[in-house]
């Protein structure tokens, strides 16, 4: 077209540039945006704004703000391009920058349309220090009578992007206050919602939420079923978790490569290896790098190493990268299998041969798998050389590894360097603590007693529950507020007893009584 007599138009140009931006092609793109400079083309707003575009999706967002301050006439969009390469920057460095252009927005006359609302919201909720912001938009929503829109009308994306920030926020209550004032929701809407219940933990909620969505006759997808299975990782929803794959395989979604990713994840934490492998050997015909590290991951959590090392052969054979993930799961795997010359083989193979960068998550894995082999040596050493600042997970492991050898030189070195890391978590004073008692050095339990009094610090006591006939039972220590807790303490004294008659359990005896 360029070649012959016939002259792009602006249309032309931004729908070029459009296909430029989905393809990442940015020589390309410059290429463009010079000749459209030489024949004066990004004068128009709409080419300004593909430029724009172009620009944020190609990781150059500077450039695609020279094309906002150099236009001669904006419109609303544009400064919702400009919001959208804000908040797509993966590095938050900008962010400040980000509430400063929305102040400008508003002081020049701009009013915010459902577009921009959404954007800042998807961004209040994905990061948590600006939740207050979204709450600030809430409002602007309700006084410009933009909430007609999605609590009358069948539009209900701008209370989808509320509902999200609200559950993103740690604030469920407000995304479900949100959520009942719909009065047209849609499969959206209520997928939305039982994410936000699963992002809280509030398993129950969401399997109640997901059967109240099909009696209101709203048929669930893809995305919703992924949504849910997370609340079904537990032995006890195990037949919920069956229920739904098969109702993913009634509406023929059960070969769905990010389904069967989630049905992996499902079966494995519901203590399933078995069922797990069936999904990735038979149902999951196109598998990603996500489907290999999900069931990498699921040998590591049943502690079949050899498992996890060889599926992870495998992957490399089927000519697929290693990721960060997938090499966490299968060093776990290691760790838990005492497999520690394998282990320094695949972190070596890792960071050498596909060129990742050690991470700390990485790093705590080699720390946890040297000290449950007892090479502490050779785990401080490895601490030391290590390329990334040792965090709160390297130590962590250094003090689970110990206390599993009873080694508590070792155990005290991590406990210190834990505070230093962690002033303020009460769990670290308390366990360095017992560690002492442990020893009968009651100068420095006091002194560390001590310590955590003044910082004003206390330690909330440990709480395990039940889920029976979908009612849970919650437990603290010590605790006899439960209405059958005679019963229970009955039952345990009991089983005390049966143990100590069993010459099998000694040894067992005072773990009962500690749980007790």
């Amino acid at each position: 077209m360029c070649r012959s007599e016939v002259t792009p138009d602006e249309f032309t140009i931004s729908g070029i540039v459009k296909i430029l931006g989905e393809l990442g092609d940015i020589v390309s793109g410059k290429i463009v945006h010079g000749k459209c400079v030489r024949n004066g083309v990004v004068l128009d707003t709409v080419v300004a704004n593909s430029f724009m575009s172009l620009y944020s999706k190609c990781g150059v967002f500077r450039d695609s703000l020279k094309v906002f301050d150099e236009m001669p006439q904006r419109s609303i969009s544009s400064f919702n391009v400009v919001l959208s390469g804000y908040t797509g920057e993966k590095e938050r460095v900008l962010d400040d920058k980000l509430w400063d252009f929305v102040k400008d927005m508003q002081i020049e006359g701009w009013k915010f349309d459902a577009f921009t609302v959404s954007t800042l919201l998807s961004f209040c909720g994905e990061v948590k220090k600006y939740w207050h912001y979204g709450k600030e938009l809430h409002c602007y929503i309700v006084k410009t009578g933009l909430d007609s829109d999605f609590v009358v009308c069948s539009d209900v994306r701008l209370g989808c992007c509320l509902i999200d920030m609200y559950s993103k926020s740690f604030r469920i209550e407000m995304a479900r206050r949100v959520f009942d004032r719909l009065e047209h929701r849609n499969v959206f809407a209520w997928t939305v919602m039982i994410n936000g219940y699963v992002l809280n933990g509030n398993f129950d909620e969401a399997l109640v939420l997901f059967k109240d969505m099909q009696v209101e006759g709203v048929e669930p997808n893809k995305v919703s079923l992924i949504s849910i299975l997370p609340a079904c990782c537990s032995f006890d929803r195990l037949k919920g978790g069956k229920q739904i794959h098969a109702f993913s395989a009634r509406r023929g979604l059960n070969h769905e490569v990010s389904l069967c990713n989630a049905l992996i994840d499902m079966y494995s934490k519901s203590g399933s290896l078995s069922c797990a492998r069936r999904i990735f050997e038979y149902h999951c015909v196109t598998k990603d790098a996500i489907s290999w590290s999900s069931m990498i991951s699921a040998y590591s959590l049943h502690g079949n190493g050899q498992g996890a090392i060889m599926l992870y052969e495998k992957m490399l054979q089927n000519g697929i990268k290693p990721d960060m993930i997938t090499v966490v799961g299968v060093l776990s795997a290691c760790a838990r299998s005492g497999l520690v010359d394998e282990g320094i083989r695949i972190y070596d193979s890792a960071v050498n041969d596909y060129d990742l960068e050690p991470t700390l998550e990485m790093c705590a894995c080699i720390v946890d798998m040297l000290g449950k082999a007892d090479q502490f040596d050779r785990a401080l050493d490895f601490i030391k050389s290590m390329p990334v600042k040792p965090g709160p997970t390297i130590w962590g492991a250094l003090v689970n590894a110990s206390a599993i050898h009873g080694n508590s030189e070792v155990q005290n070195l991590a406990y210190r360097f834990l505070i230093q890391m962690e002033p303020e978590n009460p769990s670290n004073y308390v366990s360095l603590s017992n560690l002492y008692a442990s020893s009968h050095r009651w100068d420095v339990v006091a002194r560390v007693r001590t310590m955590m009094k003044d910082k004003g610090l206390k330690k909330f006591p440990g709480c395990s529950w039940i889920s029976i006939n979908t009612e849970t039972h919650s437990f603290y220590v010590a605790d006899k507020s439960h209405p059958c807790s005679v019963v229970i303490y009955e039952m345990l004294d009991q089983l005390i007893l049966a143990m100590k008659r069993d010459d099998s359990c000694i040894g067992f005896e005072d773990t009962v009584k500690v749980y007790e």
